[in-house]
């Protein structure tokens, strides 16, 4: 899921991990760049580079949704919303139609959200994630804790229907774990070694009698 200010790795990291677990399968997987206005060139947070969105973001035909976070000025507090901060850029989403499409997403039987980085806070700012255990940046937790999702303190989240990486490069964590989930585990393994990547991190699971960490 593309939008304007868009952190490329944030994108490109899980693209291209789920993109090899297609190749490695013989298709089985597809991956799709999207953005809620359809197909069109997305601008990152990182100029000059853009990436083409090739088509309108379908709640309905999508299994599987990915939101990325945003480049510029880390947050220093849940209410830093400067010019160039990163919680302006993923604010501006709320402006879009986005929010609308990724409610009806979440609200979709069978389909997966999944979050990198400052994606969480997209979908929390949007009120889509009060209650759920999530994760993002390190330097965002706060900004996530004060809108209502419970922030936890692990490189991938996983509550069923929606899974969280936190920092930048835990897109690689976020889809090699996927694959894992979805495919098995011999299928993540074939990219690990494609990719010369070895997935970081335990999976917090909201399972078990162990207290969420907030």
């Amino acid at each position: 899921m593309l939008f304007d200010g868009f952190d490329p790795m944030d994108v490109i990291a899980p693209y291209e991990v789920l993109g090899a677990g297609g190749l490695v399968t013989g298709g089985l997987l597809e991956v799709e760049l999207v953005a809620a206005e359809g197909a069109r060139e997305v601008p990152s947070g990182v100029p000059p580079v853009s990436l083409r969105a090739t088509g309108a973001l379908d709640p309905q035909r999508a299994d599987m949704i990915i939101v990325p976070g945003a480049m510029g000025r880390m947050p220093t507090s849940s209410d830093d919303y400067g010019d160039d901060s990163v919680l302006t850029v993923l604010a501006r989403t709320l402006d879009t139609g986005l929010p609308a499409l990724l409610k009806e997403a979440m609200d979709r039987p069978g389909l997966t959200m999944v979050s990198v980085c400052g994606g969480s806070l997209v979908l929390a700012l949007a009120g889509l994630l009060t209650g759920r255990p999530t994760t993002t940046h390190p330097l965002g937790m706060d900004a996530l804790a004060a809108t209502g999702a419970l922030a936890v303190d692990a490189r991938v989240v996983d509550d069923g229907d929606l899974i969280c990486g936190a920092g930048v490069t835990s897109g690689l964590d976020v889809g090699l774990y996927l694959l894992e989930r979805e495919l098995g585990p011999r299928i993540a393994h074939a990219v690990e070694k494609l990719l010369a990547y070895e997935r970081r991190g335990t999976v917090w699971q909201n399972t078990g009698s162990t207290p969420i960490p907030v």
